[in-house]
C-alpha cells in the first residue's frame, strides 16, 4: 500500500511491459470474438511525466528515449502512448485498444488510486472499476462473460511473498478461466528470486508458460531494479517471432552500455 508507481511512471521497465501489453491485445483482437482484460493491480490509469516521475527522472531513460523516431519494433506501442496521452498506464492503454464489444475489469486496493480511476472512466460502460484486493479478484470475477480474455498481474513487490501469489494466481486462472491468456511483470534485482519463480512454475504443474526478460545490468545487486520480465501463460500464435525483435530494439535504444546487460525469452513449461 506504500508504492505509488507515479514516481517510476515511463520508466524502462514500463516500456517493456507495456510494449509487450500492447501486442498482446492486439493479438487478442486477431479474433473477430469480444473479449475481456482483468488488470488486477490497476493503479491510477495515467500519470504526469512532470509531476512526480519528474523528481526521479525515470522516464528519461525510458519513454523519452522512444517517443523521437521509435524503432520499428516500437512502433505499435509508441503509437498508442502518443494517442494516449503521456503517460498512460495500463488501464489507459488497454482501454484504447479495444473494440466496441470489448470490456476491462480494473482492481485498485489504494483508496485514493482507486477513485481516481473511477474518475477516469466515469461513464465508460466498457470498464468497470473495483476497489479490491486484485488476488482475491482472481478467484471472485474469473470467468468473465466473454470466452476469451487476458489477465494482467503488476503487483508492486513491496510485500514479502509476491512471487508465490504470481504462482498461485496462475494456477487460480487456469482452473477458473482455462482459455484466459495470463501476462504477470517482475522485477528482476539479482538472479536467485528469479530463478526460484521459474523453478516453481515448472514445479507447479502449470502448463504453456513463457518469460520474457530485459535487463540493464548484470542483475547482482539486490538494492536496484536491474532489468524486469513477464510471464505469460498461453501466448498468442507468433509470439516467438515477434517479441525478439520488441525486446531487441528496447535493449538497443534503452541500454545503458553497462556490462551484463541482455535479453531473454524462455519456455518455461510445454503446451
Amino acid at each position: 500500500m506504500n508504492y505509488r508507481h507515479a514516481f517510476h511512471a515511463g520508466n524502462f521497465a514500463d516500456c517493456m511491459k507495456h510494449a509487450l501489453l500492447v501486442w498482446l491485445l492486439r493479438a487478442m483482437a486477431r479474433k473477430p470474438a469480444a473479449f475481456a482484460v482483468l488488470d488486477t493491480h490497476a493503479g491510477i490509469g495515467h500519470y504526469d511525466l512532470a509531476g512526480p516521475a519528474d523528481r526521479t527522472g525515470e522516464w528519461r531513460a525510458g519513454i523519452a528515449r522512444l517517443l523521437e523516431d521509435p524503432p520499428p519494433a516500437l512502433a505499435d506501442y509508441v503509437g498508442v502512448v502518443r494517442q494516449a496521452g503521456l503517460y498512460p498506464g495500463s488501464p489507459i492503454i488497454t482501454r484504447t485498444l479495444l473494440r466496441p464489444d470489448d470490456r476491462l475489469i480494473c482492481c485498485e486496493l489504494h483508496p485514493e488510486d482507486a477513485a481516481a480511476l473511477r474518475r477516469v472512466f466515469a461513464r465508460d460502460n466498457q470498464v468497470a472499476v473495483h476497489a479490491r484486493d486484485g488476488w482475491e479478484a482472481l478467484g471472485a470475477l474469473l470467468p468473465p462473460a466473454a470466452k476469451r480474455g487476458l489477465v494482467l498481474i503488476d503487483p508492486p513487490y513491496e510485500q514479502p511473498g509476491e512471487h508465490d501469489r504470481v504462482v498461485a494466481a496462475l494456477r487460480t486462472v487456469a482452473a477458473r478461466f482455462p482459455a484466459g491468456v495470463v501476462a504477470a511483470w517482475y522485477p528482476i534485482k539479482h538472479r536467485a528470486p528469479v530463478r526460484a519463480l521459474h523453478e516453481s512454475i515448472r514445479l507447479g504443474g502449470i502448463k504453456d508458460v513463457v518469460a520474457a526478460e530485459l535487463w540493464l545490468r548484470e542483475p547482482t545487486d539486490p538494492t536496484r531494479l536491474n532489468g524486469c520480465g513477464l510471464l505469460v501463460r498461453q501466448p498468442p500464435w507468433l509470439w516467438d517471432q515477434d517479441w525478439p525483435p520488441l525486446l531487441d530494439a528496447l535493449l538497443a535504444r534503452l541500454g545503458t552500455r553497462e556490462p551484463g546487460e541482455g535479453t531473454a525469452l524462455l519456455r518455461l513449461t510445454d503446451e
